[in-house]
């Protein structure tokens, strides 16, 4: 009917692309017979509700750039590495991200820490929040183009408005000074308000040293350390065990 194409239309106008899909589908099936006329609305609504929240979701995903495609429930605890199955079920709740806790994933090369991390990340963006993985040297490298174009404000900003922000690789390069400044101002902008992820192959007890000036890391790691919660695994590079 001429009225149903126009109506299609102006849902395509408007962009309700969940609604337009089930009103188009029951114009091809009987779906719309066996509802009400409030069921049938509803039915609409709720398409359109549905297909918004999911698009939300993989536009989220995508932005947060994560290093690998990953998720809870491929997490391998069947190899002895100091992973706790109950405690990543609790984190992945989200209890620490709603309470704006840090967590430190440290262990050597191979042992999962950027996997764990990122499907933490990719657990987060599905309950909606904002998250950014980033390899800590890089974000280092971009946040010093920035200083010196004079953008780094509006980085600095972005960074801060991310529910979870993903330090991968933390200290795998040595920081200069601007370095450290720029790391400061990150963990001081989201200190008590954002969590902060960071996976390294350092152990805690190191990084004050890693940091490299004894003022500047005080500042930094009386922000992060103590009220963080740790996950410290162990054992061979899974990637030699798939070889």
């Amino acid at each position: 009917m001429e009225m149903n194409k126009e109506t299609l239309d102006k849902m395509t106008q408007m962009r309700l692309q969940g609604m337009y899909y089930a009103f188009k589908t029951s114009l091809e099936s009987l779906h719309k017979e066996s509802m009400t006329i409030d069921q049938f609305v509803s039915w609409l609504i709720i398409s359109e509700w549905d297909d918004r929240r999911n698009r939300n979701i993989q536009r989220a995903i995508r932005q947060a750039c994560f290093r690998h495609k990953a998720s809870v429930e491929e997490i391998d605890f069947s190899i002895e590495r100091g992973l706790d199955r109950n405690q990543v079920q609790r984190l992945a709740e989200l209890g620490f991200v709603a309470e704006h806790k840090d967590l430190f994933i440290t262990g050597s090369t191979g042992t999962g820490k950027s996997y764990l991390a990122s499907a933490l990340g990719y657990q987060a963006c599905l309950k909606g929040y904002k998250v950014l993985y980033a390899n800590t040297s890089r974000l280092m490298g971009t946040l010093k183009a920035a200083k010196a174009k004079g953008t780094i404000l509006t980085d600095l900003r972005k960074i801060e408005r991310m529910d979870v922000l993903i330090l991968d690789d933390f200290g795998l390069h040595p920081f200069d000074a601007t370095s450290r400044m720029n790391l400061l101002d990150v963990i001081e902008d989201r200190y008590g308000k954002k969590s902060t992820v960071i996976t390294s192959q350092i152990p805690v007890g190191d990084w004050h040293d890693m940091i490299g000036d004894k003022t500047v890391a005080d500042a930094i790691l009386d922000r992060v350390v103590h009220q963080a919660i740790r996950i410290e695994l162990y054992g061979e590079s899974l990637r030699k065990k798939k070889i």
